[in-house]
């Protein structure tokens, strides 16, 4: 891949990266139409996915953050679809991710053993019969039988829970489980028609051209200005950010803003200040790839983006079990476990925030390389 220099010009450098992620995002497709339907192939399959959200992501980033050097109606167009393709494959992986938290952390909360699964893979004879890239069948799965069994005693266990808190989280578990698996379901319904469908096609078909051919503007600009756009704009919405209450861990911030949120049953408005900063982060390590030819190597942009990660999830963790505490006619037993895991999401949305902060505060540190 180019990299920025006094030999060559910006629509090279440009040229190079795009049609990079364009070759990975065809390599990726191909891997996915080609997987079995064994075990190994739906495992190969769920990875040709991610690599292709991966390269969706970066040509769409790369399309909006250096859009004046391009021809601005094509990218007007791929941007947005790219963002539908890229978003609905990750549907279905993040309700799988969403539920093996929440069961993860009412097992912790309340004293409850899991039950050792000894591998991830997907049943054999189960997946025989599933369509490629159908949800795997492994430990999130087997866990759910972990409830019916008895609390076990342990060396370095924690004291019991509350009375109230295990009569109600096998309950809980169960509904999350059941309204996470049928949206899991439903998402990978809508990446199955994703994939058959014509508007699908055409952006393969975009990112195909694009492979050959980049279509930039006769008069292209310096790259540099437009990734430092990028970093300014990353600059300021940390600037906005509430870091002086976010550098003090446990400060039940996060806690109190999400309860008076989710009680109006609107999206956690501290939150959004928060996913825009994750948004524009990785527009900004995009931007960076893009100038350096190589994947981004600044170790203190990776465990911000990490810690931005797991603020999402946390996040949305919370809002699960939240929806899962309005269901009509729940057992109060249930509604309280549902309200304790929602406490400690929000808590853990909280020290997500604190992890930033001293990851932002670092001195910047990079990747040695031979």
């Amino acid at each position: 891949m180019a990299q920025l220099n006094h030999e060559t010009t910006t629509g090279d450098v440009l040229s190079a990266y795009l049609q990079g992620q364009a070759t990975e995002f065809l390599r990726s497709l191909r891997l996915h139409r080609e997987s079995t339907t064994d075990a190994q192939g739906a495992e190969a399959s769920l990875e040709a996915a991610r690599a292709l959200r991966r390269a969706a992501r970066r040509i769409g980033g790369t399309l909006h953050t250096f859009r004046p050097l391009l021809d601005t109606e094509w990218a007007a167009g791929l941007r947005p679809e790219l963002a539908w393709l890229s978003g609905t494959l990750a549907h279905e992986h993040a309700y799988a991710a969403r539920l093996e938290r929440l069961l993860d952390a009412l097992h912790r909360l309340s004293g409850t053993p899991t039950v050792p699964a000894p591998t991830d893979r997907v049943d054999v004879a189960a997946a025989g019969s599933a369509p490629a890239g159908a949800p795997t069948v492994g430990r999130r799965s087997a866990r759910r039988n972990g409830w019916a069994q008895p609390p076990t005693p342990g060396a370095g266990e924690q004291g019991p829970a509350p009375r109230g808190l295990t009569v109600g989280a096998a309950k809980a578990a169960a509904l999350l489980e059941r309204q996470l698996t049928l949206a899991r379901t439903r998402a990978h319904s809508a990446a199955l028609q994703a994939f058959g469908s014509s508007r699908f096609h055409a952006v393969a078909d975009n990112v195909a051209v694009l492979a050959s051919e980049v279509p930039l503007t006769t008069a292209a600009d310096d790259l540099k200005p437009l990734a430092a756009k990028a970093e300014t704009d990353l600059a300021e919405a940390i600037a906005a950010l509430p870091l002086g209450q976010a550098g003090h861990p446990y400060n039940a911030e996060a806690l109190t803003h999400g309860l008076a949120a989710e009680a109006d049953a609107a999206p956690e408005a501290q939150d959004a200040p928060w996913l825009r900063t994750r948004a524009l982060l990785r527009l900004h390590r995009y931007a960076q790839e893009v100038l350096t030819g190589r994947p981004g190597d600044d170790l203190r942009l990776a465990d911000a983006g990490h810690a931005l990660d797991r603020h999402r999830e946390a996040a949305d963790a919370a809002s699960a079990a939240a929806s899962a505490a309005r269901t009509p006619r729940i057992a109060p037993a249930t509604a309280y476990a549902l309200g304790v895991l929602h406490a400690d999401q929000r808590h853990e949305v909280e020290a997500a925030r604190f992890a930033f902060h001293q990851a932002w505060l670092r001195e910047t540190e990079t990747v040695s390389t031979p």
